[in-house]
């Protein structure tokens, strides 16, 4: 079995670099790749960088370059519906991208024409893994439910409330569903684990750079454990 790991940010892949053996590094389209081990499982670490298009090729060389059997997805994420808080965790059973609208042509938004589906589910195995990792290591919340992924950072009130009625998504950023989908082509697992660094109150760009540090350290112990819980 081997594992990829992708997160956003450098703050988001900090403590996994810290916490992996025999690390190698390589290069690909930009991307720096970390090739070691983390509680005796084969992981790939990376980078992708803001955004979906970042996030699609990353996973792609994941899949292709390093031939990796599950992805997850970690990092933080503004938070849609009004019980999160700060610190909370919410694990994909789904993505999806906000931002595609073809509404034009008749399509609702959110969906992708001429494709087979436009809302990515999760593996359930890795979900309940992630479940249990965050009920054991988590000191907020943990919900499961839709991620939203567009190329915008949502910080205005009434967009926030607009998202969560449209698709009754739990929390927005900007790369899961685009890993998701690339997941999807290519009949590879994958699951979300964003950890809230703001609520749904208008304040994510108050909040993101105070609390990103704190939501990436519990993302990272919630896949220090699931790695430490998985089989293989």
């Amino acid at each position: 079995m081997r594992i990829g790991i992708i997160g956003a940010m450098d703050e988001e892949i900090e403590l996994f670099q810290e916490g992996m053996s025999h690390l190698q590094q390589k290069k690909k389209a930009s991307i720096l790749f970390y090739e070691g081990e983390m509680n005796g499982k084969s992981v790939v670490l990376c980078k992708s960088g803001i955004g979906k298009v970042n996030a699609a090729v990353t996973t792609q060389i994941l899949i292709d370059e390093f031939k990796v059997d599950r992805i997850i997805f970690t990092g933080v994420a503004g938070a849609l519906h009004p019980d999160l808080d700060i610190g909370d965790i919410v694990i994909s059973t789904a993505a999806q991208q906000h931002d595609v609208d073809v509404t034009p042509l008749g399509y609702e938004k959110g969906i992708i024409p001429d494709q087979e589906k436009s809302v990515f589910e999760a593996d359930q195995q890795l979900i309940s893994l992630a479940k249990k990792a965050s009920e054991e290591v988590n000191e907020g919340k943990v919900f499961t439910g839709l991620i939203l992924s567009g190329d915008q950072f949502i910080a205005d009130r009434d967009q926030v409330r607009e998202l969560y009625e449209t698709y009754d998504g739990m929390c927005t950023e900007m790369e899961g569903a685009s890993v998701a989908q690339v997941c999807h082509m290519n009949l590879v697992p994958f699951v979300i684990i964003r950890s809230m660094s703001d609520k749904a109150d208008g304040s994510a760009h108050v909040n993101f750079v105070q609390f990103t540090r704190l939501a990436s350290k519990r993302s990272y112990q919630i896949v220090d454990k699931m790695l430490k819980m998985m089989e293989g």
